[in-house]
């Protein structure tokens, strides 16, 4: 998987201002919402670099960032033992002398206010105190299940506020269009409701289902 350049750096601007909302209603596939940001702003898009841990065990992450391509996200899965602190600030500051650009985990994460203050997007179930063993096994680069949803190396990750959605490869190009479509829509709604249009009319809604009492 090659690490990101001009192209993707362009890529990543217009899907970061679409947001995950957008997105994930327009071809591109939601993550389960437990997977929240762990710091208030954060945000990332690019390409997915993937790592499965054994249960309870992160020695795969360590290895992952040794493989990583720089401009990546870490999708990460952990298997059934998911409180415990799989990443944390060692990880983080290794993660951005490699040029890891986020982590999306299905599992918990630890050191959170160091995490912010790194301004490194990181995206978990919560916080876990317990440590993790660094036996293995595990692998990197393959095909993972996170929050739900397969993940290769090379989808591309979106996430926000609001959530996270995965995007394949070779969707990529169909979801940004069709996210703009929806987008510059949405825009013109904004001013037809201003105007004093309502939304039953512009989304062409029967509500004479609905009683008023």
């Amino acid at each position: 998987m090659p690490g990101t350049n001009d192209s993707s750096a362009a890529i990543k601007d217009q899907l970061l201002s679409l947001g995950a909302a957008t997105l994930g209603e327009s071809g591109g596939v939601p993550l389960h919402p437990r997977i929240r940001p762990v710091w208030s702003g954060a945000a990332v898009a690019a390409p997915a670099y993937t790592v499965a841990c054994a249960a309870g065990d992160n020695l795969a992450i360590h290895a992952g960032l040794t493989r990583a391509p720089r401009g990546c996200v870490l999708a990460v899965s952990v298997g059934d033992e998911t409180q415990r602190g799989y990443w944390g600030e060692v990880l983080t500051t290794a993660a951005e002398t490699a040029g890891v650009v986020g982590l999306i985990i299905d599992g918990t994460v630890r050191d959170t206010a160091a995490l912010g203050q790194h301004g490194f997007p990181v995206f978990a179930r919560g916080v876990g105190l317990r440590g993790a063993s660094k036996n293995g096994p595990g692998s990197t680069g393959g095909e993972i299940v996170i929050g739900g949803v397969i993940v290769a190396s090379g989808d591309w990750l979106v996430a926000d506020a609001d959530g996270v959605v995965a995007i394949g490869a070779s969707s990529l190009s169909a979801c940004l269009a069709t996210g703009t479509g929806r987008a510059t829509k949405e825009q013109q709604f904004f001013q037809e409701l201003r105007n004093g249009a309502t939304t039953p009319d512009l989304l062409g809604l029967d509500v004479s289902s609905i009683d008023s009492l």
